[in-house]
This record gives C-alpha cells, sequence and structure tokens, in this order.
C-alpha cells in the first residue's frame, strides 16, 4: 500500500499539501471525525479523496450539486481513481454498473447529493457496505445560522449513525463561529479537530463602487472592456437581468454569456463547457454557478447586484484568482437591490391560514401515515423547501419521526422471461413471485406493481416483495423503474394544542426570515464602512487580520457615499386590475403580494401566472408595502 506521501505525488501528481490538508487528513486516518474550513480553492476534496484510498471500504460524498459532482468525478477519473455519481442524469446501465462496483468494493468514492439518502432502495444498498468515512460538503448546510439551510442536511449525523459511517469529513468555506460550532456538534467533531486555514486572500483586490441603478450597465462595460480576455464572472440577483447583461456585453464586442435555471439543462452545461475551456470569456450568471467549478484562471468576480450575504460573497469572490494570480473583485453597489432581496426573503414565508391548515392537517393523521410533499405543495400553495423545513423542525421537536420514504408505484421491465425468472428459484420462492407478478398490471414492455396494495392483497409485508424486487434487479433480471415517492412518519407526541404550536413555527418563520434581512444589513454596512474591506469581511468569520490589506478600495482611499435608496409605492390602479380578475391562485392577501413581486409560488406555477403581464410589475415595491395595499383592498 502507498503511504501518504506516496499518493499525494504519484496519484494526485502533488508536490505538497496545502496548509492545513495533513492535519485533517492524519484525524481521519486516525478514525476521527474533522471540521475543514478552507477558503474556496483551499485544496478541500483533497482532504478526502486521499484517505479515500487508504481506507477500507467506500468513502460517501455528499454534495448539493450536480455539476460539482461531475467536475469531482471527471478529475479523479483522469487520475486514474474509481470514483462514480449518482444523480438524475445516470441512466439505467450506467446505474447498474456503479452499483456492480459499489458491491465488489471497486469504487472507492460514490457523489450523492442529500435527497437520495432518504431513498429507501438507495438506503438499503448502502446499509449492505462498509462506508469507511462520509464526506459532507457545503457543510454550512446543517446549521439553521448558516446562510443556505437546507432540512436535508440536519438529518445527515443521524444517518451517518444508522450506517455506521467510520467519521466524518464536514467541509465548508464559509462558516462564521456560531456555525462551526453548530456543524461539530452535530458531528461530534473535538475541538482539535476543527481545522481553519484562515479566509484572508491577498491575491484578491476588493473594490465597492455605488453606483445609481442608471449607471452600472455602463460602468461594468467599462471595467470588462479594460481587460476583455480575462475570464470573468459577472453575478446578478434574477434570470432576466442575466440575459440583458449578457446581451449588452455581446452587443459591445465582448465574449459573454447568460447561465441561470431559466436554461435548459443543456445550454447550461454547453456555457459551463465553453467558459472552462475558454471560449467564453465572461459568464453573466445567477448565484448557481461556480460552484465546484475549478478553473484556475478567473481574474474577474463582478457583483451587479449586491449578494445575499457576506458568506455567498465569501464563497463568490472565492472563485477568483485558485492560480495565486492578482484578481479583481468589484461590487458594483446599488442599496436599490435592497428591495428585490428582502422580497425575496419575505416571500417565503408561508400565509399564516396556509400554516394553519397545513399543521391542521398533519396533526390529525394517524400513528402511522405518509405523504407526497409535492402533493402538499399545491394543496396548500406552500412552497416545498418551505414544507420539508416545517418537518424537520416537528421532527426535532419531538412531535412526528419520520420511518423511511417510499415508493408507491415500480415498473419491471423482464431481461429473461417471467418462466425463466421463476425457474431460478426453490417451489416456495417461485409461487411467491408468481403471486406478486400475478398482482400486477401487465403491459407491453412494463409490469406496474404498487407495492403497498400487493402487500395488502397477498396479506405479506410490504418490505418483502421490495426486497424481492431488489433482489431481481440485482441479478439482472429485471430492470425497474420507480414513481410516486412518499416520505413514512410515526406520530410521536401528538400536539394537544395545534393553534399554540401553529403560533410556534410562524414565530420560527419569523425569525429566519429576519436572519435573512439582517444578512443583507451587514452586507450593506460592510460595502458602507470606509474601514478595510478584507479586515471586515474576515472578521466577520472570526479572523483577524493584523493590518489593512492595503490594496482593497477602502485602503486606497477611494470609498464613495451610497447614493439614496429609491422609495417606490404601490401602483394600487395594477393592484386593483390583478384583483378584479380575482384568480384563485391569488386569493389571500400574501398570494397577491407574492405575485406582484415576482414571487411565484406552486398554484400560481401551476396556473402558470408568471406569464401575466402584472406578475412581477411591483417587484420594485418593499414587499411589506405590497402586502399591506393588498390587505386593504382585499379584506373587510
Amino acid at each position: 500500500m502507498l503511504t501518504l506521501q506516496q499518493h499525494l505525488q504519484q496519484t494526485f501528481k502533488l508536490q505538497g499539501f496545502r496548509p492545513g490538508q495533513e492535519r485533517v487528513i492524519n484525524a481521519l486516518l486516525a478514525g476521527r471525525s474533522a471540521l475543514a474550513v478552507f477558503p474556496t480553492g483551499g485544496g478541500k476534496s483533497l482532504c478526502y479523496q486521499l484517505p479515500a484510498l487508504m481506507l477500507d471500504g467506500v468513502t460517501l460524498v455528499v454534495s448539493p450539486l450536480i455539476a460539482l459532482m461531475k467536475d469531482q468525478v471527471d478529475q479523479l477519473h483522469r487520475l486514474g481513481i474509481a470514483a462514480a455519481r449518482l444523480d438524475s442524469s445516470v441512466d439505467a446501465e450506467q446505474l447498474q454498473s456503479i452499483y456492480r462496483g459499489l458491491e465488489d468494493g471497486s469504487i472507492k468514492l460514490l457523489y450523492v447529493a442529500p435527497e437520495r439518502l432518504a431513498n429507501e432502495r438507495f438506503l438499503a444498498r448502502l446499509k449492505r457496505l462498509s462506508i469507511s468515512m462520509m464526506a459532507v460538503d457545503e457543510a454550512h448546510c446543517v446549521s439553521e445560522w448558516g446562510h443556505n439551510f437546507r432540512p436535508d442536511y440536519l438529518k445527515l449525523a443521524q444517518l451517518a449513525k444508522e450506517l455506521e459511517v467510520g467519521r466524518v469529513l464536514a467541509l465548508t468555506a464559509t462558516a462564521t463561529p456560531q456555525v462551526a460550532q453548530q456543524i461539530c456538534d452535530s458531528f461530534a467533531i473535538a475541538p482539535a479537530d476543527h481545522v481553519q486555514t484562515g479566509f484572508f486572500r491577498p491575491n484578491l483586490a476588493l473594490s465597492v463602487r455605488p453606483y445609481n441603478v442608471e449607471e452600472r450597465g455602463r460602468a461594468l462595460l467599462e471595467a470588462l472592456q479594460a481587460r476583455p480576455s480575462e475570464p470573468a464572472i459577472v453575478y446578478v440577483t434574477l434570470q432576466k437581468t442575466a440575459t440583458q447583461v449578457a446581451a449588452l456585453l455581446s452587443e459591445q464586442g465582448l465574449n459573454a454569456q447568460a447561465y441561470h435555471a431559466g436554461l435548459k439543462g443543456e445550454e447550461r452545461h454547453r456555457v459551463q463547457e465553453a467558459f472552462m475551456s475558454g471560449q467564453v470569456n465572461i459568464v453573466v450568471a445567477t448565484i448557481a454557478f461556480g460552484m465546484g467549478i475549478d478553473k484556475a484562471d478567473i481574474r474577474g468576480i463582478y457583483h451587479y447586484n449586491l449578494p445575499k450575504s457576506l458568506e455567498n460573497y465569501m464563497q463568490e469572490i472565492g472563485r477568483a484568482g485558485r492560480d495565486g494570480e492578482p484578481s479583481q473583485c468589484v461590487l458594483l453597489a446599488s442599496s436599490d437591490d435592497l428591495t428585490v432581496l428582502e422580497n425575496f426573503s419575505y416571500g417565503d414565508t408561508p400565509d399564516s391560514e396556509a400554516l394553519a391548515g397545513l399543521i391542521g392537517w398533519l396533526v390529525n393523521q394517524p400513528a402511522q401515515f405518509d405523504l407526497a410533499v409535492h402533493e402538499l405543495s399545491g394543496q396548500f400553495d406552500v412552497r416545498p423547501l418551505v414544507i420539508n423545513t416545517l418537518l424537520t423542525y416537528l421532527e426535532l421537536d419531538g412531535i412526528i419521526r419520520s420511518t423511511a420514504p417510499f415508493y408507491t408505484e415500480y415498473k419491471l421491465a423482464f431481461q429473461i422471461s417471467q418462466a425463466e425468472v421463476l425457474a431460478q428459484f426453490d417451489h416456495e420462492r417461485a409461487d411467491f413471485l408468481r403471486q406478486v407478478f400475478a398482482a400486477g398490471k401487465e403491459g407491453r414492455i412494463w409490469l406496474t406493481l404498487k407495492p403497498i396494495a400487493v402487500a395488502d392483497q397477498l396479506q405479506v409485508d410490504r418490505v418483502r416483495i421490495l426486497k424481492a424486487i431488489g433482489y431481481l434487479e440485482q441479478q439482472g433480471m429485471v430492470e425497474v423503474r420507480v414513481a410516486g415517492v412518499r416520505q413514512g412518519y410515526r406520530m410521536v407526541n401528538r400536539p394537544a394544542d395545534p393553534q399554540a404550536l401553529t403560533a410556534q413555527i410562524a414565530e420560527q418563520f419569523r425569525v429566519r426570515e429576519q436572519r435573512d434581512i439582517q444578512r443583507l444589513q451587514q452586507v450593506c454596512n460592510w460595502a458602507q464602512s470606509s474601514d478595510c474591506y478584507q479586515r471586515g469581511l474576515v472578521g466577520y468569520f472570526g479572523e483577524q487580520l493584523p493590518q489593512p490589506c492595503g490594496q482593497c478600495s477602502a485602503c486606497k482611499g477611494e470609498h464613495q457615499r451610497f447614493p439614496e435608496r429609491h422609495r417606490t409605492a404601490p401602483d394600487s390602479a395594477v393592484i386593483l386590475a390583478v384583483i378584479a380578475q380575482r384568480h384563485g391562485a391569488l386569493a389571500t392577501p400574501r398570494q397577491l403580494a407574492r405575485f406582484l413581486c415576482g414571487i411565484s409560488s406552486p398554484r400560481a406555477s401551476r396556473a402558470r401566472l408568471a406569464r401575466h403581464p402584472s406578475f412581477g410589475s411591483q417587484m420594485e415595491v418593499p414587499f411589506a408595502e405590497v402586502l399591506a395595499t393588498c390587505r386593504a383592498m382585499l379584506e373587510p
């Protein structure tokens, strides 16, 4: 077996460790869990990739983005390391190949999204494996105090125990001291194994340049025209802004492309690949672009709009200058951006009526029940993420406990005839399978089974049916497709006072809302400061810079006063015209206010109201004012 140094040099083609890497790796090899807080581009991936090759079993890497997983796996394949990813782009043949690699131990690293860990069939497979390590990327998502809390992440600590994972490595580039402590508490990481290398990037020159909204396009164009051949990312808030700004730059002869979630997957992939290869110099993108993008020579990060938080800003500028060469990070700041950003924060808070209805439905469920989040989302007009967050709150409060997610429908395509399948088993097992097949609905290619109904009909445990299907799939006798995911729950402590519970949950959402607004204010306070921007930024993350950086715009004496924030009043005529149409998806004041501020909801999306000419017409008006006007007009 190769030593640590031999793997570093021979397998990864590196001559030495970066700061903090060896300390993290040694903790993991000693069997301890660790937290690595390294800057973006600071070499977090090596901290689990290298020890994965030295440990028995597979390393499970939990990562939130397909683009990041693809990038990492492709890079490992180029190094000759057996790694795989499971995401929506993997077809049935690739899936079976990956499963075989996991069973025979040839795959050393498996990348998955956190949502896949709610898949009962996948969890059953994992429980048969020896998992030496779980690496949790973007670990700040574990913390409610973090800037990108994800309910699925809260369950990872318990899952690591259930899977008997040898050790956990939590990784993030943006953890404040409070967030880092919560991560350590979640995964039982000792203080000595919390490794933080520092947030200060001396090769990044930070500039904050306040502009009126009308002047920003010209300022960005001039900045990019001064460096036309250098790779750069321009970050914006809205999809339509990405399209408009990319068009403006292209019209002026710059090689720019837009990237946002509204584009088809193939188009996003094309833009990303073109940027990586140097065919496109400038990408104008919403925040999703750049996660896991390992391009060393990005020379400029331009924020056309204010970032949502200092954590977001730190993460985004961290994509510049990974080769250590000087790079520019320019914030074209306008306080007018605050209105749109605040509106999105307010828009995530559910209606009091919807929240009361949803909690009322939940507390009236039997001792064992199941649900589909997308169904509840449409029924109560609450975003799926908000419902998942609510369910997590109820779990943490000991009211409900998730049992296992399951699929309501399985489709089987036989790779050999049913008679040949049955011939592989003894009489008792063959008879059981024959009954299962007979209970399904025969199609030209697919046999459709509903395990719950089949279990009732045959008076057997549903798990026995699932194990049988899993075995047939594992042996290559059938191809399986699944549909209709539902999450099972058990009522642990039914609330005696649903109204009090609703008020408590509503307060938790209100606190989250205010926390998001507070983060926006922290961005503004930092941007309007006349002190060293680097010192203020790293100070937010608990690091003290002994002296000013000497190269940011504040240190150079270029601090400018922010223009006053524009105040726009709600357009009562537009609101009255929308009310007159009385669309069912806009029945409550908050539903109407969300629509007017350009914030979609499940019912509005289903009704395709984003195409309505008034959708987003009040986007530049503070949400609270739009909501107050809607209440005054709708409520007697």
